[in-house]
């Protein structure tokens, strides 16, 4: 019997592959996929027996992949971006603004500022349909991971348009509440008294602070999260203080206190990133701009001293 051809082998094959590496099973990933678990089954054997290769193995806790089976990850990965964007692309042929636009940011953005930008969006354009991914890494856009990103550094790649929308501003804060219970720190030094609210594991952005807040590292932190949206939901609740954005702060209830303002500040540099090849999609390219002009307004509504860029 002829060897399948590798260079015919159908996506449908991959995706079930990703689905059992992502789910564990062949019951989880059929569950995940929404087909039966015997044609998963038939999927994997059919890819195993094309590439010549060993997938998964079977154990008490389900199927574990090989070394194979992870060494081809990414690429298949990539194949379902493409495959996504795909369908995307797809969904917008007709008249006016249609189909779906994929959206990448930070929790905090997509949770706290895009929203209403994006609810503007689709009431002017009924047909659009909008996929926020949440997450604090940086998509990548060239693999079609997203359509647009909201990205806090500028962009490096030529094959990239990106806007810049200004610098968001940072600053510590604190519920009143705190602030009535256990003082305001009056120096730097005081502040390493005071249970602060940060990150769990140790990220760019914090190794940047620290640069301005040499406190500001994980083992004085009395909260932890990589969350930035449960940091601000602590902060709200009044457990300790921690960096927050300077319109989050102005926008609670109560508006939350200003820390050390002289002391500490520091600004996030804001860009609207997108695939210049989409630069011809009316979705994509009606979501940039609106993206853009919301963004440079909600940047604007706290312009002022506190703009300041930050160190670095």
């Amino acid at each position: 019997m002829d060897q399948p051809n590798r260079h015919d082998i159908g996506w449908e094959l991959y995706r079930s592959y990703l689905g059992v590496l992502r789910e564990g099973s062949l019951s989880g990933a059929a569950r995940a996929l929404g087909v039966t678990q015997p044609t998963v089954g038939r999927h994997i054997a059919a890819l195993e027996q094309a590439l010549g290769l060993v997938l998964f193995t079977r154990s008490q806790q389900g199927l574990l992949p090989t070394e194979a089976a992870l060494a081809l990850r990414s690429y298949a990965e990539a194949m379902g971006h493409s495959a996504a964007a795909l369908v995307r692309a797809a969904d917008s042929h007709g008249d006016g603004v249609r189909g779906t636009v994929r959206v990448s940011a930070s929790e905090v953005m997509g949770v706290e500022v895009l929203p209403p930008l994006l609810a503007q969006l689709q009431a002017e354009h009924p047909a659009l349909t909008v996929e926020l991914v949440l997450s604090n890494r940086v998509h990548d856009l060239l693999q079609r991971e997203a359509d647009i990103a909201i990205r806090m550094t500028e962009p490096r790649q030529d094959a990239l348009i990106a806007r810049r929308v200004g610098t968001i501003p940072l600053g510590l804060y604190a519920h009143p509440r705190y602030i009535a219970a256990q003082g305001m720190p009056a120096t730097l030094a005081e502040l390493a008294q005071h249970r602060l609210i940060g990150f769990d594991a140790e990220t760019p952005f914090l190794r940047a602070a620290q640069k301005a807040l040499p406190v500001w590292r994980r083992d004085r932190f009395a909260v932890r999260s990589d969350s930035d949206v449960a940091q601000l939901a602590f902060v709200r609740a009044g457990a300790g203080i921690g960096i927050c954005q300077e319109a989050l702060a102005r926008r609670s209830a109560p508006a939350l206190v200003r820390v050390l303002p002289q002391q500490f500040q520091y600004g996030l540099e804001t860009w609207v990133v997108m695939h210049e090849d989409l630069r011809t999609s009316p979705r994509c390219r009606r979501t940039f701009d609106a993206l853009v002009s919301g963004l440079e307004r909600y940047v604007a509504s706290v312009a002022g001293p506190a703009q300041a860029e930050g160190p670095g």
